[in-house]
């Protein structure tokens, strides 16, 4: 057997069993696909893939196994490059990010000009989705971090280290009274049409949790994962809108009036997830200690490394 097998093996589960799908994705052919998965079960003793006909319809009991070691053995086989570069060349390579669209729009301008400035040779991809999809990426090795405020804790493979915590406004035309409520309350909002986040976006948990605490159900007329998108229909007086605090520019937002609500909803946590036991280059340390200050590479390095639990703000 050989890593490209393993690669191979693990492709095709990725792409929901799907052998064309995985040949695309790894720029070969289908047949010459199946054909190494076929010698690879062969070499193994026992089948990966439950087939029906020519199809594969599902994963054996011991095939479940093979993908989870074969996961953490290419997991390895990248810890090994990435060791290799950092002593060959420590300010050059490249760092992906995954995260979602208010972090990439709101948050990380700032720290990634600031990183581009120090490390002008490390090529940076942004790769933008829910949070559930960027922890994905970062467990599928398409990203080396994932930044976000949900789900990350929902991965046991994953590291999780919180960044910072914000909380949330109501946005408005002008002239809308809620903009003029004195103390603003969910009372008052719940009388108005709702445009706010989709249910897997941006803690919509916690909004949901602070109107279903006080009994209230809101007209929710629309939702987006686009922070921006939420501000272009309440700019059409469709509603009014919440939003993340950090998503109201008072000079690029001259359509909308704005009012602090972080006294109706509890704080959500901005966190990085981080592949466990990962090895990880030293710019990529540095990009996270820019995002968020306390967490030093002496840090992240001891929680990656099994020396305690996740980091606690």
């Amino acid at each position: 057997m050989n890593l490209q097998q393993l690669r191979y093996v693990l492709e095709v589960a990725r792409h929901n069993l799907n052998v064309s799908d995985a040949a695309d994705a790894l720029f070969t052919s289908q047949p010459g696909v199946s054909k190494q998965i076929r010698q690879f079960e062969s070499e193994l003793g026992v089948e990966v893939f439950i087939r029906h006909g020519k199809r594969l319809v599902g994963v054996t009991e011991p095939g479940r196994q093979v993908l989870q070691i074969a996961e953490r053995m290419l997991r390895d086989v990248d810890n090994l490059k990435q060791v290799g570069d950092e002593f060959s060349n420590e300010a050059e390579g490249s760092l992906s990010i995954a995260t979602t669209h208010t972090q990439a729009r709101y948050v990380l301008p700032r720290v990634i000009r600031d990183f581009l400035q120090r490390y002008p040779k490390v090529g940076l991809s942004l790769h933008q989705g829910n949070p559930r999809q960027v922890c994905e990426m970062v467990l599928a090795g398409e990203a080396d971090l994932a930044i976000a405020t949900e789900a990350i804790e929902d991965y046991d493979d994953l590291v999780m280290l919180p960044c910072y915590q914000w909380n949330r406004c109501v946005v408005a035309t002008p002239r809308h009274p809620i903009l003029q409520a004195q103390p603003l309350t969910l009372e008052q909002i719940a009388r108005y049409p709702l445009i706010t986040y989709d249910d897997a976006f941006t803690g919509r948990s916690l909004i949901n949790k602070a109107f279903l605490g006080r009994g209230l159900k809101p007209d929710v007329v629309l939702t987006a994962i686009d922070s921006d998108v939420i501000k272009t229909y309440v700019a059409m007086d469709l509603g009014i809108g919440i939003l993340a605090r950090m998503a109201f520019d008072p000079a690029e937002d001259k359509k909308l009036g704005m009012v602090d609500a972080a006294h109706l909803f509890e704080s959500s946590t901005t966190r990085i997830g981080l592949r466990r036991n990962a090895y990880l280059r030293g710019y990529i340390f540095s990009f996270i200690e820019l995002f968020a200050p306390h967490l030093t590479r002496r840090n992240v390095e001891t929680v990656l490394a099994g020396g305690g639990d996740d980091y606690q703000l």
